[in-house]
């Protein structure tokens, strides 16, 4: 048979009408792993742009100034001069403190933001009632969260108190620019005017506060560029700067290192559903063997033939990637629904086309690479197949120095690599995720190998018929050992891993919440009240968990160099960073560690340090914090302590539970270093229950209205809701690969369908019932089923290891019952598809399987 390309496209058209259903079935198995590129590249793509887009909004203005201390004179100066030039400047005070409703004797803490008149440059606050906004300043006016007035049981009108200041309540907040719901954690935000913080007389010494400056510049000026001479002096005040710009960069990285963490997850996917295809089109060849043989002896050479068919699966392939990208693109338009909350913007989702003809080249290219490979044994078949029939395993047997069949390879590890490369941030990375990638593809291979050597070598005459049988189906020409093994154990591999990146991450929260002691904590104490505020706590029946007095400090010399002649790194640079040296810590002293600490470095304070206080004192430093300024035991700093320099030396290093609800620091020094420095109070209490919470806070606020109080119970309730959305979101993906697996798996069994089907029928024919047939396919299936969990859970724990102890850096604890339950999930769902796939065996008649063969 010879003619033009056209007539075989045309052939290759014809051929497909009896195979298009089944081959589109087999390249189904990609649509999974596609969808979930398109989606995640899709709404990483509309993120990126709704923060570019809405940047100025979020922020405020053009750029931000940040300082957690009043504003020095000058860099006052330097807005007052730039101010004459055209520039603009809105102030914000953030700090926190307890509201009263006094109508309700409601009190809650919240987050107050003083703002002037001006505020915000960009963005539109919406209020309820709508319009009230600019009623803030018109007086001692507040607007509130309406999380406050539901908690408080108040409405609009009502009076608030904030200390000694009293304002009324004009309106609740609807929208603004970047807020979350995740921002709230703590409490609720209360807009007041600025020129009314001064009547709450809660700035006071040593009281929280962030205070900021937003600058709008004149048209035209480039924000990096207007910041780049003022940088210098503003780090010499310890004044934080932030462009927009840059608020824009780091948004973006953040969303994208998000992105492409998940997007592993689709690439796995992907190649597991390349697997798929493979399997399928395997299948798909051994019913095509006769066809290909008829179509030799009418003329057509070996590489027509497979023109023909290489054809038809580029095609479907094709369509399988395009029913992924269109299910991709609805998921998509679905995300902003459930990640609303968590979302500090309003995302507008719109069709990405990059992300979508990318989702159509990537999985189009794995389907036809990877369906390719089973292809190219149709160059073997010869026009004596049509006279002589073999079997289909020694019909399709490819020798391993075919040098197409090793190109194929070659090219499928490395399809595998420029994809990693796309997702992984750094080539490294890349190099990591293919090289463990291929490990576990071998690792489940050698399995296989494993099972059906085992199988051969440990079948016993003495074991039921059926049992034998089931086994030896595991070694016989043509078996599905190998493909079988490969989708179950990938399957598994994915979910189980999953599972134990969850399990690990949030285990650090729920373990230290648990072991929380105390429930309430009461910050802002001066010195004169603590003693006051211990009795009432006690007087009520509660517990006093712990005292911790607060110091405020920053570092002024690091081993003689003083901080001040130490210059800025740049951003990605080893070294001492410079939010650590310029920062304010606010220390404690204590004559023992914590019940959160461990020291991990060195020794606690000695006899003679918590006695006396030397020329140069002891001090104990968290491992992170001794990290970021890059000291090591035995360094010292010299501490200003308002205006008061303090040597120490690092005698020990601690490492620090953060996430336990209790007072932490960075830096213990002995008492007496510190015993007559002006200092604060934290209490820590644990209240019996949530009624005595609210009677606790609202005595404390009646007799000392400045101190504030956190109810740690609510605090761990918001917790447990974000924790509980993460957790949604990962089961989501574990059982999106499950999902992925079961075409794949079904792809697997097709493969040697025509095989089944006749050793059915001559076991039938024998006499064998259907009962025997069922027994000896459970036994098989039970026995793959059983070595695809087994190899993935194994596997799932090395890389469950990897990620937790290299990604995130925590410690790995392996929870093996869940997935011991997943891998006995995994044997049901082999022993379901292979009983299904089965049912061709019992249906197929003795004279149709003959005249089939």
């Amino acid at each position: 048979m010879t003619g033009s390309s056209g007539s075989v496209w045309s052939l290759a058209w014809r051929e497909s009408r009896t195979a298009r259903r089944r081959l589109l079935l087999y390249m189904s198995s990609i649509s999974l792993g596609v969808a979930a590129l398109v989606a995640i590249d899709s709404f990483s793509a509309n993120i990126i742009r709704s923060v570019k887009d809405q940047s100025r909004a979020i922020m405020g203005g053009d750029v931000s100034f940040n300082s957690n201390k009043p504003f020095p004179p000058a860099v006052d100066s330097i807005f007052d001069s730039l101010a004459r030039k055209g520039f603009s400047f809105a102030r914000v005070t953030t700090f926190p403190s307890m509201a009263v409703v006094p109508r309700t004797t409601g009190t809650r803490f919240v987050q107050v933001r003083g703002v002037t008149d001006n505020y915000p440059f960009y963005g539109t606050i919406v209020t309820e009632p709508a319009g009230r906004w600019p009623m803030l300043s018109q007086g001692a006016n507040a607007i509130v969260d309406p999380s406050l007035l539901t908690s408080l049981n108040a409405k609009v009108g009502d009076t608030l108190k904030l200390n000694f200041g009293t304002f009324t309540i004009v309106a609740s907040i609807k929208d603004v620019p970047g807020a979350a719901g995740i921002a709230e954690m703590l409490g609720p935000r209360v807009y007041i005017p600025a020129k009314y913080i001064a009547e709450t007389q809660l700035l006071v010494f040593g009281s929280i506060a962030d205070r900021s400056v937003l600058a709008k510049l004149p048209s035209g000026v480039d924000p990096d560029k207007f910041i780049k001479p003022l940088k210098a002096r503003l780090d010499q005040q310890q004044v934080r700067s932030r462009t927009v710009t840059q608020s824009e960069m780091a948004t973006a990285d953040a969303i994208e290192n998000l992105s492409n963490f998940i997007g592993i997850v689709g690439l796995v996917a992907l190649l597991l559903g390349g697997i798929g295809v493979a399997s399928g089109v395997r299948a798909f060849v051994a019913r095509k063997i006769d066809t290909v043989a008829v179509l030799r002896c009418l003329g057509a050479s070996s590489g027509q033939v497979l023109s023909i068919y290489v054809a038809q699966a580029a095609v479907m392939g094709l369509a399988g990637a395009a029913f992924g990208a269109a299910l991709g693109v609805a998921i998509q338009f679905g995300l902003p629904l459930v990640l609303t909350e968590i979302l500090p913007i309003d995302v507008r989702v719109t069709l990405v086309p990059s992300a979508v003809l990318t989702g159509l080249a990537v999985g189009g290219w794995i389907a036809l690479i990877f369906a390719l490979r089973p292809l190219l044994a149709l160059r073997n078949i010869s026009p004596l197949q049509t006279l002589r029939r073999d079997t289909d395993a020694d019909v399709l047997r490819m020798r391993w120095t075919d040098w197409p069949r090793i190109a194929v390879n070659v090219a499928m590890v490395l399809s595998v690599v420029l994809i990693a490369l796309t997702r992984a941030e750094t080539t490294r990375q890349a190099l990591w995720m293919s090289a463990a990638t291929g490990i576990a593809i071998l690792a489940l291979a050698a399995s296989a190998a494993l099972l059906s050597w085992t199988a051969r070598k440990g079948l016993r005459t003495g074991w039921p018929y059926v049992v034998r049988q089931g086994v030896a189906n595991l070694y016989r020409p043509g078996n599905q050992t190998r493909a079988v093994t490969l989708a179950l154990g990938f399957g598994a591999f994915l979910v189980s891993t999953l599972y134990l990146v969850q399990n690990n991450l949030l285990r650090r929260f729920t373990t230290a919440a648990s072991e929380a002691r105390g429930n309430v904590i009461f910050f802002d104490v001066q010195q004169d009240q603590a003693a006051g505020l211990d009795s009432i706590v006690r007087s009520n029946g509660h517990e006093v968990v712990q005292v911790a007095p607060v110091v405020t400090m920053r570092i002024a010399a690091i081993n003689g160099k003083r901080v001040a002649d130490m210059k800025p790194l740049p951003r990605g640079k080893q070294g001492r960073a410079t939010w650590a040296l310029r920062r304010e810590f606010r220390s404690t002293f204590r004559d023992k560690p914590a019940a959160s600490e461990t020291i991990v470095g060195g020794k606690w304070f000695g006899e003679s340090a918590l006695k006396v206080a030397p020329d140069t004192g002891e001090i104990s430093l968290e491992d992170g914090i001794a990290k970021e300024l890059d000291v090591k035991l035995g360094d010292t700093i010299v501490w200003n302590v308002q205006g008061v320099e303090i040597p120490t030396r690092i005698t020990s290093l601690r490492k620090v539970v953060w996430t336990r609800f209790e007072p932490n620091f960075f830096v213990v020094f002995p008492p007496p270093l510190l015993k007559d420095a002006p200092k604060q109070y934290l209490l820590l209490a644990q209240v019996k229950n949530p009624e005595a919470v609210t009677l606790l806070q609202r005595e404390v606020v009646n007799r000392f209205s400045n101190i504030s109080s956190i109810d740690l119970t609510a605090i761990k309730r918001t917790v447990d809701r974000i924790v509980e959305k993460v957790s949604l979101a990962i089961r989501f993906m574990a059982l999106f690969s499950l999902a992925v697996a079961i075409p794949v798996l079904f792809s697997a069994v097709s493969a040697t369908r025509r095989a089944r089907v006749r050793e059915g029928v001559l076991l039938k024919t024998l006499g064998a019932t259907r009962g025997q047939i069922a027994r000896i396919l459970l036994a098989e299936y039970s026995l793959l089923g059983f070595l695809g969990g087994l190899t993935g859970m194994l596997l799932s724990i090395a890389g469950g290891w990897a990620v937790v102890r290299y990604v995130f850096k925590t410690p790995f604890a392996p929870a093996l019952v869940p997935i011991a339950g997943i891998a006995v999930a995994v044997v049901g769902l082999t022993l379901l598809i292979g009983l299904l796939a089965g049912r061709d065996v019992f249906r197929e008649t003795p004279i149709a399987a003959l005249r089939d063969a």
